[in-house]
């Protein structure tokens, strides 16, 4: 089987040859490559080149064209900036001063040169290894991206303060992603990628009452794609895990401090859970052989569908030989 194979078997829950291995790669690809994190954010070719070569060195069957949370901000009007090793970031986020929307413009994804940037990259994608890899696209999530366009801190007290204009604004962010994802299934992604960071810092009642009701609308939309959806949000999801169970999405990464048992339990036996190793103490600063234990010790506490991967991204110094080993074919098992 070749990547793309595996994986859609692994979600249709047929037997693989072995586990589907997703880990998440943005510096440490780039750099693995003599690039920098700028270049990899900033251009498409780069960050293409960079997650190719680290799938054929490393054995990972989905590429991603993850990079930064900014590709639609500056859609929004945001000024990105570059930096050489770090994440890029924002100058000035949108709407930070007020919450008004009569002065957001509404971003075309084929304008946006970040946002295009991306479509580029499932383009490309798809021209050099479509059908050998599972290629997955990236929006942001409705409270992410309304948060990097209030700016994080404004978007917790619109959440508290029960403003109407918050979910208007939210609103608003689905319409635009799912506007810029159909033009990356178009261009050859079969699999959407959601972040929603954060909504891991909310509570119960409000992710259920103010932002679930927003990412159904983008999963349900995804769906009627054609698309497979990966949601991703970073962080400690325990007490959001009944509402993310009602999504419907086939891929939910799970980060290292949530017990995969109770993820299984919640999302029940047709969700594929992809983690959830520690990032740093579990594989950069880990051997080989402890990282082949605690990737059998996930698979078991969280039974099929399972994929591999890291609780969030890679670390660009991770040594090599460790994420060789978190990517090391782990056979299917029927429990």
């Amino acid at each position: 089987m070749n990547g793309l194979e595996r994986y859609l078997a692994t979600l249709d829950g047929r037997p693989a040859d072995h586990l589907p291995r997703l880990p998440i790669l943005m510096q440490f690809a780039a750099e693995h490559i003599g690039s920098n994190y700028g270049a990899f954010a900033s251009d498409y070719h780069v960050l293409t080149d960079a997650n190719i070569a680290c799938a054929r060195e490393f054995g990972i069957d989905q590429m991603n064209t993850m990079s930064d949370p900014y590709r639609e901000t500056q859609g929004y009007g945001a000024k990105i900036i570059y930096e050489r090793d770090m994440v890029p970031r924002c100058e000035k986020h949108p709407l930070e001063d007020a919450l008004d929307l009569s002065n957001l413009p509404r971003p075309n994804p084929m304008e946006s040169e970040r946002m295009r940037d991306r479509i580029d990259a499932v383009k490309r994608y798809k021209a050099l290894v479509g059908g050998e890899y599972s290629i997955m696209g990236w929006v942001e999530g409705p409270a992410a991206e309304a948060a990097d366009i209030r700016r994080l801190d404004n978007f917790f007290m619109d959440l508290i303060d029960g403003s109407p204009d918050l979910g208007r604004l939210m609103d608003l962010c689905v319409d635009v992603a799912l506007d810029f994802a159909r033009l990356q299934v178009d261009a050859g992604a079969d699999t959407i990628g959601i972040g929603d960071a954060a909504a891991s810092q909310v509570s119960a009642e409000l992710y259920e009452t103010l932002i679930l009701p927003h990412e159904r609308r983008l999963v349900r939309g995804l769906k009627g794609m054609g698309a497979k959806v990966r949601l991703h949000i970073c962080g400690d999801i325990a007490h959001l895990l009944p509402g993310i169970a009602t999504l419907g999405i086939d891929v939910l990464d799970v980060d290292h401090m949530v017990d995969l048992r109770a993820v299984r339990n919640a999302v029940g036996p047709k969700t594929a859970i992809a983690g959830n190793l520690d990032p740093v103490s579990a594989v950069f600063r880990s051997t080989p052989d402890k990282i082949r234990a605690r990737v059998l010790a996930c698979y078991e506490r969280s039974g099929n569908p399972f994929m591999v991967n890291a609780g969030c991204e890679i670390p660009s110094a991770t040594p090599p030989e460790n994420l060789r080993a978190l990517c090391g074919p782990v056979p299917f098992r029927a429990w």
